[in-house]
């Protein structure tokens, strides 16, 4: 099978520009940081940097050609905006599709829900499956992802994501999925929401880019189910609902804990099934219901697709387990969560950890932001799940964190610290023989240079 993705001319075509030579590409990217041999590299233009300043350093690496807004030297597609050549590129590459696409959005769980559907497809068709790397999901992660597919995939699987109303409304018109599916609807960005049904209506916004016959994929257990629904029902020939209620059409019928994770019985629209999830948490029965009414709603084997959660390890920062290595011999496990949180993930990620059978239960908590005025109440309310969970200590990281203090003091141990840097240090001196910690915080926190430091050790 041809590795080309592109040729210089299809580029050219694509985006109304000039190809100065006759050169073709295996890969796309912008970022100068992972080009390889033979990719494109796109050239954008940000706040901050200009991709033509890579441009040498690129082609040193290997790139068989750039795109680019002024004339440079080597093999490149001369266009007039690099960005909206990428759009132009990622419309071209989704009209050549000949695969099913499914979209993924949700205030929780998207980057994990995508990924184990991306692993549930690949294990049904092997080196056929396609999806959106990393969280690429805003308006420069999206049309890459797009442009990266090959022509003969046939699943993709592309990730959404929001901060304001109207922004998935041009990213679903971009992916045009076949099957559009929301995890969970949750306190997020609500700095920039007026109330939790106002981010409802701008996650439902994905219905709005389905293909003629296309299915919508929503949370029965939701308190925007119905919302979610009658908005879904716009746009989608079928609307198909899971979860855990009585009435969802993707149900868990039983679930029972296991060792790292859960064994699901579930009913789904033309069978049941009985799997395995490698990873722990009522939230991941949801994510996992949720891929299999998508499985099947592309009309891939549910039954290879429940080997494949089966067989699915935690990500980076989004659950991945760690044994970290103490200086008095012994280790702890560490829970990397550093990714992002927000009320929701940090109530369900927190009942992981009081499930978890370690001698001790420890939590580093960075700040939850884009919560807008509700911000301290929604952080001091982490107190009780935090108590609930049997966490003996507690480090808190950022000024956010304040709330949560107040609202623990006297009741449970805890440090609060301004940054990463010193929750590591009061980490490290905490630890024993036999802990689990929780590391969970927004991404900005830099929480995920406390997992490093420690990784570093291990």
């Amino acid at each position: 099978m041809s590795n080309i993705l592109w040729t210089s001319t299809e580029i050219a075509t694509a985006t109304g520009g000039t190809a100065v030579g006759e050169w073709v590409a295996n890969g796309v990217t912008f970022d100068s940081r992972e080009v390889g041999p033979g990719d494109l590299f796109i050239a954008l233009e940000g706040a901050s940097t200009d991709g033509h300043r890579f441009v040498p350093e690129v082609l040193a690496k290997g790139a068989s050609g750039v795109l680019v807004s002024q004339p440079v030297a080597g093999p490149h597609v001369l266009v007039a905006d690099t960005m909206a050549a990428l759009q132009a590129l990622a419309v071209a590459a989704r009209r050549r599709v000949m695969g099913k696409v499914i979209g993924v959005t949700g205030s929780v769980g998207k980057t994990g829900t995508k990924e184990a559907l991306f692993a549930a497809l690949d294990r049904a068709a092997p080196d056929h499956a396609h999806r959106s790397l990393k969280s690429y999901n805003n308006h420069t992660g999206v049309p890459l992802s797009l442009a990266r597919m090959p022509m003969c995939r046939r699943f993709g699987v592309f990730e959404m994501g929001m901060n304001h109303a109207g922004e998935l409304a041009a990213l679903t018109r971009l992916v045009r999925p076949h099957v559009a599916l929301i995890t969970a609807i949750a306190p997020a960005h609500t700095q920039f929401f007026d109330s939790i049904e106002a981010i409802a209506d701008a996650k439902a916004e994905i219905f709005q880019g389905l293909e003629p016959g296309g299915i919508a994929i929503v949370p029965f257990d939701s308190p925007y189910g119905e919302r979610l629904a009658k908005a879904a029902a716009r746009h989608a020939d079928h609307v198909v609902t899971f979860g855990l209620g009585e009435g969802a059409d993707v149900r868990a019928l039983e679930t029972m804990r296991t060792p790292g994770g859960t064994f699901v019985t579930a009913r789904l629209r033309g069978r049941e099934l009985g799997f395995t999830i490698n990873q722990p948490g009522t939230h991941w029965v949801s994510n996992a219901l949720a891929v299999l009414a998508a499985v099947e709603a592309v009309g891939a084997d549910v039954a290879l697709a429940g080997l494949a959660l089966a067989e699915l390890g935690g990500l980076p920062g989004r659950g991945a387990r760690v044994t970290v290595p103490l200086a008095d011999g012994g280790t702890a496990l560490l829970i990397d969560e550093s990714y992002n949180a927000n009320p929701s993930s940090m109530r369900a990620t927190l009942a992981v950890l009081g499930a978890e059978p370690a001698r001790r239960k420890l939590a580093v908590l960075g700040d939850m932001r884009e919560l807008g005025a509700e911000s301290a109440r929604y952080h001091a309310d982490l107190a009780e799940p935090l108590i609930g969970a049997g966490v003996v200590q507690a480090i808190l990281v950022g000024p956010e964190m304040h709330a949560l203090a107040r609202a623990l003091e006297g009741r449970l141990d805890f440090v609060h610290v301004p940054g990463a840097s010193e929750a590591q240090a009061a980490l490290r001196q905490a630890l024993r023989d036999g802990d689990a910690v929780l590391v969970k915080g927004s991404n900005g926190v830099g929480l995920a240079r406390l997992v490093a430091g420690l990784e570093e050790r291990a």
